[in-house]
């Protein structure tokens, strides 16, 4: 068994309903299961202008599928919230769920990068990360509480 951290956000429809269920639907995963996951936060989305806050979480989980299969099961939990992958980077969405870390792999291939890429400098990404596992080491970058340090809270909050 593996542990791995996955980001959720969604910015679209009912996006803390989404992300309630998508955290529930984690579970159902064949041989994975949601260890811990974080409280939501509100943030400000990144890319294009005009799109509502996003709302995201970071769950913990347990699980014997290799990093490509989890992979493909996120994909599905998209599908199944109405996601397109249609190309458009940081644009507005049902759903969208990361591969943030999985074990200490660090992985970089045409499908998946592990670590996450981006995930040292959102602090959407961080913020639920560190509440969930404050003394976290993400692989090739250091503690994760730090690198949150170094990108602040602004424009992050719980939501109510």
């Amino acid at each position: 068994m593996n542990v791995a951290y996955i980001g959720l956000g969604a910015n679209l429809g009912d996006p803390a309903a989404t992300v309630h269920s998508a955290l529930q639907e984690l579970d159902g995963i064949r041989t994975t299961r949601v260890l811990r996951q974080s409280r939501l936060y509100r943030s400000r989305p990144v890319g294009p202008a005009g799109q509502p806050d996003y709302v995201n979480a970071v769950a913990q989980v347990e699980t014997a599928l290799p990093p490509h299969e989890l992979l493909d099961a996120l994909f599905a939990i998209e599908a199944l919230h109405g996601r397109v992958r249609d190309g458009q980077r940081w644009g507005p969405r049902t759903l969208d769920l990361d591969l943030l870390i999985y074990a200490d792999l660090e992985l970089s291939d045409a499908r998946l990068t592990l670590p996450h890429p981006e995930m040292t400098h959102r602090n959407f990404v961080l913020a639920p990360l560190v509440e969930i596992a404050p003394e976290l080491r993400i692989p090739g970058h250091g503690p994760a509480r730090l690198a949150l340090q170094s990108v602040g809270s602004e424009g992050l909050a719980l939501c109510q």
